[in-house]
């Protein structure tokens, strides 16, 4: 069985070649991408027995998006086919003249807005559900449809053996004819809970440390990402807070849901609180510095010794798309293993 589930919609990403916008582009490149895929992805990479759990439909998007994620190592083995319903498919535009990226949605009506309180008593995910050392779930599949909601507000009220994991991962788009309390609500129902200041403010009505924790007093680990300033989590324990890195930074989507697979899975392997809000920052930090979703990791021995370095060397990491280095020393070259 898997350590972990990721359960979410995952949809076909069209994105123009070589970095030219949709209008002049003549060649697009076909990928895949979602928020909870993107998160078992990076947590597989690093060598996480990972599930992704979804629909998609009897298509050849649906058949592109569980070949690429076992070919990189997430199991598809929960993942539904609905004959009737389409893969959802979304544009990605690239930054263009100081403009950011821009992502076009086309997902109304597709397999995984399916999803259904049913959807989670099927026989295999009932029972991969039950021995899952870890759930991660995120506030957008509870945006797609009423019975994904509901889907989700039974997941999260019935105790489960392992910890759930919900990221806001706001999409103000997706809650404009929808009740966004829910959110609070599902969130406050987790185990751990991410969210980013500018989410919080959306979502929330407030950025303050303090009031989004009396606003989530339940779960027992609330990580709060200061954007490029730095990571705070406030535990039973107390609060830990992790500054970001410098990052040379190419393109900033994807990078939340690396740095949800870098805490995670450093929660995983027993790491202490600030330890995993530093793998959450170099995943993070990897993904910044590329076009696509999700950066490559260096290896493991340049990851432990990131890990072991002081705060003062810490606060000088600096990554871009050469290479990693701490105090002007590059300890790490992109592609020299």
């Amino acid at each position: 069985m898997s350590e972990v589930i990721c359960l979410g919609e995952t949809m076909a990403m069209v994105t123009p070649t070589n970095g030219s916008s949709l209008l002049h582009s003549e060649k697009m490149s076909l990928s895949v991408g979602g928020a909870e895929s993107n998160v078992a992805l990076g947590l597989a990479a690093m060598g996480v027995n990972t599930s992704w759990a979804s629909r998609v439909g009897a298509d050849d998007f649906g058949a592109r998006i569980i070949t690429e994620l076992r070919k990189s190592g997430v199991n598809t083995d929960l993942v539904e086919i609905d004959p009737k319903r389409p893969t959802g498919l979304y544009v990605k535009a690239p930054a263009q003249d100081h403009n950011p990226a821009q992502v076009l949605y086309y997902r109304a009506g597709s397999a995984a807005s399916a999803m259904s309180p049913e959807f989670l008593r099927t026989e295999s995910l009932a029972h991969a559900l039950q021995h899952a050392k870890l759930i991660h779930l995120s506030g957008i599949t509870a945006a797609l449809s009423v019975s994904c909601a509901q889907m989700m507000l039974e997941l999260l009220k019935t105790p489960q053996p392992g910890t759930v994991c919900f990221d806001v991962n706001w999409r103000a788009a997706l809650w404009q004819d929808r009740d966004p309390s829910l959110v609070q609500q599902l969130a406050n129902s987790a185990d751990v809970v991410m969210v980013g200041l500018d989410e919080a403010e959306l979502a929330f009505g407030t950025s303050n440390e303090q009031q989004i924790r009396d606003l989530l007093p339940n779960p027992s680990v609330l990580v709060i990402k200061n954007e490029s300033t730095s990571a705070i989590a406030l535990t039973r324990e107390g609060r830990f807070e992790v500054p970001a890195l410098h990052v040379d930074v190419v393109e900033p989507v994807g990078a939340g849901d690396s740095f949800a697979a870098g805490f995670l899975s450093g929660l995983l392997r027993g790491l202490s609180i600030p330890q995993a809000l530093r793998r959450g920052h170099l995943a993070a930090a990897c993904t910044l510095t590329v076009r696509a979703d999700r950066g490559d990791l260096p290896p493991k021995f340049v990851i432990e010794r990131l890990l072991g370095l002081d705060n003062y060397q810490w606060s000088d990491v600096r990554v871009d798309a050469a290479g990693i280095s701490v105090l002007g020393e590059q300890i790490y070259r992109i592609g020299v293993s």
